[in-house]
Order: structure tokens, then C-alpha cells, then sequence
């Protein structure tokens, strides 16, 4: 049978995150996914060796979503098929340092409440590490989260996110209702 491998880098600050107390993290992956990890703590090199490529990258996704500040219980969501993982690289979005800094403010919000209400609103979860967001949900989430965060980005209201969000919402709920 054909072996697959893949590399990836994460943050070295991430990879006591990855491979967990007494290597927990590291070995409950490689359980549920049927794959070997080989990390290199001092460059923090992450090879992925396994038999089933749908698995290899359902590992590359958790171990990502780990290197950008996710914690390993919800990153390991993302091995349910119904669970994606969106990331926002803010250099797009940034000119300085100082716009770096803000815009991070912008999304996190007062004591983290803007953060926590796209959250809520939109049914994800959303991590900001470095010049990244990290979004994890299921994928019309992800979507409803990334688009608000985009609007924020851009200089947005936060009060219009938020009513873009709950109607946004509001709208999924009543076309679940339908269905059912």
C-alpha cells in the first residue's frame, strides 16, 4: 500500500501545544487518524506520514489549526467532516505595525467582547495568533464568521456586523425550520 507524507511548519511557541503533557495531544491524533507525526521541537517541523491521504490532510488541518492558536479539543474537531478551518492572514489588511496591532483590536474587541459575539453570532470559533485568524466551524459558519471579520477589517461598524450576523442568522434558522 502507498505511504503519503507531508510537511508542515508551525510556531515553536505552538509546539508544546501539539504534542501535550507526556506527549497526550500528539498521540490521541495519531490514534484517531491512523497516521505517525514526527515533530522537530528546536525548528518546529511537523512531518505527517500515513496510508490514507484524506486522513494525512485531515492531521495537516488539526496540526494547523493548533500552530495558530487553537486549543488541540477544538482543533480536533476539524477530523469530523462537517467541521472546516478558514485562516485570514492580516497582512492583507495591514501597513504598520501599529495597523497590525489595531486591527487585531478591532476584532477581539473591548475585553475580548467582539470576539466573543462574532463567536456566539455565527456558531464558530475563532483564534488570533500572530498575523493570522483562525476560524473553525462548520462551513456556513465559517463563512458568516469570516465575512464579518472581513467587514471589521475593512472599517466597518461593529453594531452593523452584528445585526449583519443575527440577521444572517436569523435566516439559516428559518430555512433549517423549513426543512424540517
Amino acid at each position: 500500500m502507498a505511504e503519503f507524507f507531508y510537511q508542515l511548519k508551525i510556531p515553536k511557541s505552538r509546539i508544546a501545544v501539539l504534542i501535550g503533557k507526556e506527549g497526550d495531544v500528539k498521540k490521541q491524533i495519531e490514534a484517531e487518524t491512523k497516521t505517525k507525526i514526527t515533530v522537530d521541537s528546536n525548528e518546529g517541523d511537523v512531518s505527517l506520514t500515513g496510508e490514507d491521504g484524506l486522513s494525512l490532510f485531515s492531521t495537516r488541518e488539526v496540526i494547523s489549526a493548533i500552530g495558530r492558536g487553537f486549543n488541540p479539543n477544538i482543533a480536533m474537531l476539524l477530523l469530523k467532516s462537517d467541521y472546516s478551518f478558514e485562516q485570514i492572514d492580516l497582512s492583507d489588511h495591514i501597513t504598520s505595525k501599529n495597523s497590525l496591532i489595531r486591527m487585531k483590536g478591532r476584532i477581539i474587541g473591548k475585553a475580548g467582547k467582539s470576539r466573543k459575539l462574532i463567536q456566539e453570532l455565527s456558531g464558530s470559533y475563532i483564534s488570533i495568533y500572530g498575523k493570522t485568524i483562525g476560524i473553525i466551524g462548520e462551513p456556513e459558519n465559517t463563512m458568516m464568521a469570516r465575512k464579518a471579520i472581513e467587514l471589521l477589517l475593512k472599517g466597518s461598524m461593529h453594531s452593523t456586523v452584528y445585526r449583519w450576523l443575527e440577521k444572517k442568522r436569523k435566516e439559516i434558522k428559518e430555512s433549517w425550520l423549513v426543512q424540517q
